[in-house]
């Protein structure tokens, strides 16, 4: 059973905040865009010739992030399963954004798959099922971030990193794990064999 109604869930933040960052659960724009800067940090740095899947792109704020921070992809694509987010995020960003389950699939082949919150209220079972089709369906890796701590909580899915660099030797990805940037979160590169960023 899924922790919680994802649609409730995320329907009453965006009908209590609209359009914002608090819309999709981040107390803040300015914590979100500190996670953005992370996850930017652990992609090469020219990605004009990279095909960049956002899995859970709410708003497209993380390809408007990347625009303003001239760091726009050659082509980036979302994937959401909610209708409002998912119109929301073809106007602001002009992109290919698409319906979809990621756990359940099919995927887009990208070179790198991006995440940021969208694990955050899923099962462990969803979770890993979740990461293993982003890895799978990526030529270079998924980059992504978690709620780091003990899984204890009723709505929350939290983990340790220690969790996911044994997944990772399971995918036989090289594992970087960047912590300390924001208390109770934690950003993970899983990259291919012989894919290396060039940053």
């Amino acid at each position: 059973m899924p922790r919680v109604d994802n649609e409730s869930f995320y329907r009453s933040a965006l009908d209590a905040h609209g359009e914002t960052a608090r819309g999709v659960h981040w107390n803040s724009t300015e914590s979100q865009e500190v996670r953005f800067q992370v996850l930017r940090s652990l992609l090469p740095a020219d990605l004009s010739g990279l095909t960049l899947v956002d899995a859970g792109c709410g708003f497209g704020d993380l390809y408007c992030y990347l625009e303003r921070e001239g760091a726009r992809p050659g082509r980036y694509i979302g994937l959401d399963v909610m209708l409002p987010m998912v119109e929301t995020a073809r106007a602001r960003t002009g992109c290919e954004i698409l319906i979809r389950d990621v756990i359940n699939g099919p995927l887009p082949e990208a070179d790198y798959y991006l995440c940021s919150g969208a694990m955050n209220t899923l099962t462990r079972d969803e979770s890993e099922q979740f990461i293993r089709s982003c890895y799978a369906a990526s030529a270079c890796g998924f980059v992504f971030n978690l709620l780091k701590g003990w899984n204890t909580s009723s709505i929350y899915n939290l983990y340790q990193p220690r969790e996911i660099k044994r997944l990772a030797r399971e995918l036989d990805a090289a594992c970087l794990i960047e912590e300390g940037y924001l208390a109770g979160d934690f950003t993970v590169s899983l990259l291919k064999p012989l894919s290396t960023p060039d940053t």
